[in-house]
């Protein structure tokens, strides 16, 4: 009996690491994009960051992300480029109003204290695997995720034949506030 409540004590003694919600917010965040048009390089952005992160640094296993931006948003500095973006032949924003971003895993960190973020991107109602490596950094009780990838916009039926590139570089900040 003594050798149980001993047990029990020290059970209850040790501090278990738990994973926290966290909110993205676009105050602190930049969602950016690169792609090649008529050779150049072209850089855009988007906004309207909402969801839900569930982290702990100490158990990333257990991490989930839920995070979507509002396709609408998209900003290249150039109004006219910006609204034929958001019409039906890009983003459709109009029907599909949200590009959401769902982890299915997240592993590490590495020995250079990149995670990696194991998910789906979905643009348009097309979904797509992605996979890419992340860093996060404690902000107080807050969180910054940065990581960036590459994706193919054909893959989600974003443009038609043009002169712009496939390949799209995607740069993410992530400010997430601990609910």
């Amino acid at each position: 009996m003594k050798a149980f409540l001993g047990s029990l004590l020290i059970l209850l003694s040790v501090q278990p690491s738990f994973a926290q919600e966290y909110q993205p917010t676009d105050q602190g965040s930049t969602i950016s994009f690169q792609i090649k048009n008529f050779g150049v390089n072209t850089r855009g952005s988007f906004s309207g960051l909402d969801g839900k992160i569930t982290w702990d640094p100490k158990d990333p296993a257990t991490a989930v992300f839920d995070v979507s931006i509002d396709a609408a948003t998209i900003n290249t500095d150039n109004e006219m480029r910006n609204d034929h973006l958001k019409k039906e032949s890009f983003f459709d924003a109009e029907k599909y109003p949200r590009i959401r971003m769902v982890s299915k895993s997240i592993t590490g960190p590495d020995k250079s204290g990149h995670y990696t973020f194991n998910g789906q991107l979905t643009i348009k109602a097309t979904t797509r695997d992605v996979s890419f490596p992340f860093i996060a950094t404690p902000l107080m009780d807050d969180y910054i995720f940065k990581g960036d990838f590459t994706i193919d916009r054909k893959d989600f039926g974003v443009g038609g034949s043009s002169t712009i590139s496939n390949s799209v570089r995607v740069s993410l900040t992530v400010l997430a506030k601990k609910l």
